[in-house]
């Protein structure tokens, strides 16, 4: 084999090589946190408000069973009329997030079933809203069973 021939192998291989870097490149899933980013960013100082007032009362309590994920509000909500949303956030996937409205009982405990959580690693974003204060509260979940 001649260097002519050794030549043209090199530019062959150099060729399908960029022909693949490309082909990945261009079917690659980039996804954003939200797809609403600044507006998001210009609301953030309600997450640092709400996370001032989470603090300022009891703890916000999550625990698993096989069965169910329980949210326990803080002593401090019971018997308020609490309303907000839940966000299992997936870093991952955003079509595995899940959002939920809060309706906690008497108790102050909202019951989400586990079916309709996959096992995934969310990062719970709770906010919540009671007698005119908006509370905002992250807590990393794993899908390990309790």
């Amino acid at each position: 084999m001649n260097w002519g021939n050794k030549l043209m192998l090199v530019f062959i291989g150099f060729a399908a090589l960029m022909a693949t870097l490309v082909y990945k490149a261009v079917n690659t899933k980039y996804e954003l946190v939200s797809k609403e980013y600044y507006q998001d960013e210009l609301r953030y100082q309600d997450k640092i408000d709400g996370r001032k007032n989470a603090a300022s009362i009891g703890e916000l309590t999550v625990t698993y069973t096989k069965e169910n994920l329980a949210i326990q509000f803080p002593k401090e909500m019971l018997g308020m009329e609490v309303k907000g949303e839940a966000w299992f956030y997936c870093k991952t996937a955003a079509d595995k997030d899940i959002r939920l409205p809060l309706a906690p009982d008497r108790e102050g405990i909202q019951i989400i079933e586990r079916n309709k959580l996959p096992a995934e690693k969310y990062l719970l974003k709770i906010s919540w809203e009671a007698a005119d204060k908006k509370y905002y509260l992250e807590k990393e979940l794993e899908p390990t069973i309790q």
